[in-house]
């Protein structure tokens, strides 16, 4: 059994004390989740979220890593300074950093195997567009992002990643696929990873949906057999919604 996993993604929102403000409200609503519960947040927040979740079943997770583990790279930071900030989880690959920064599917991949030599926890995002969904090109390109991201990786190395099946063009829309399309895409995912990693780590590996899962179709998509919890963006700025996604199954 793989056990579900729910990870807020903040983006590019809350200063330290509304961070500090909202995982305070947050951590009594789910300390009974039966999931893995992540916070991803803007590397400003980290302090302040790493002391408010000390105790509690929340885990501290960040939203990029740079694949060197130091030098002239303005901006960055390194899956080391991750770890000393007290971050385990990382999303790598978001469509908003392949759309805005200019992230490609080697520099994912670099990423992907800096953060996993690091011991720091990768959640993978692939996805297709709605260009892309509509010329019949998803299954291809979801196993394509896939198999480039995890290249280098050792079986168990691969065990480990989460992937998140974001559709780009659900993302931020209030658009969001189908029970079934969701469920029929991450299957598609699921079976790369068996074909090239083994059907034991295809059964193990576990796969998110990431496009606007929310209060209301938590439950529709969490039922789905493929689907092992979620990757949520809007909903996870607020407590009370947050929490509601988290406890789909009470």
């Amino acid at each position: 059994m793989r056990k579900p996993i729910i990870a807020g993604n903040w983006k590019m929102n809350k200063t330290p004390a509304e961070a500090e403000a909202l995982v305070k409200e947050l951590k009594p609503l789910v300390k009974d989740a039966a999931c893995d519960v992540v916070v991803c947040v803007p590397a400003v927040d980290f302090a302040a979220v790493s002391n408010a979740i000390q105790g509690s079943n929340i885990h501290l997770g960040a939203q990029n890593v740079h694949f060197a583990a130091s030098g002239a790279y303005t901006g960055e930071l390194s899956a080391d300074m991750l770890k000393a900030a007290g971050v385990e989880y990382v999303i790598i690959g978001h469509s908003e950093r392949r759309q805005y920064f200019g992230e490609t599917d080697k520099t994912v991949n670099q990423r992907v195997r800096a953060a996993v030599a690091a011991g720091l926890k990768v959640i993978l995002c692939v996805g297709e567009n709605k260009e892309e969904r509509e010329a019949g090109y998803t299954d291809a390109l979801v196993a394509y992002q896939t198999l480039i991201a995890l290249n280098g990786l050792t079986d168990a190395e691969v065990a480990d990643v989460i992937i998140a099946y974001e559709p780009v063009w659900a993302i931020g829309t209030g658009l969001t696929a189908t029970d079934e399309q969701a469920n029929e895409t991450i299957g598609v995912i699921r079976r790369t990873v068996a074909q090239k990693y083994g059907a034991e780590i295809g059964d193990k590996i576990r796969i998110q949906y990431g496009g606007s899962m929310n209060p209301k179709n938590v439950k529709g998509l969490m039922a789905q057999p493929e689907i092992d919890g979620g990757l949520i963006g809007g909903a996870s700025l607020k407590a009370p919604d947050f929490s509601l996604v988290v406890n789909y199954d009470k």
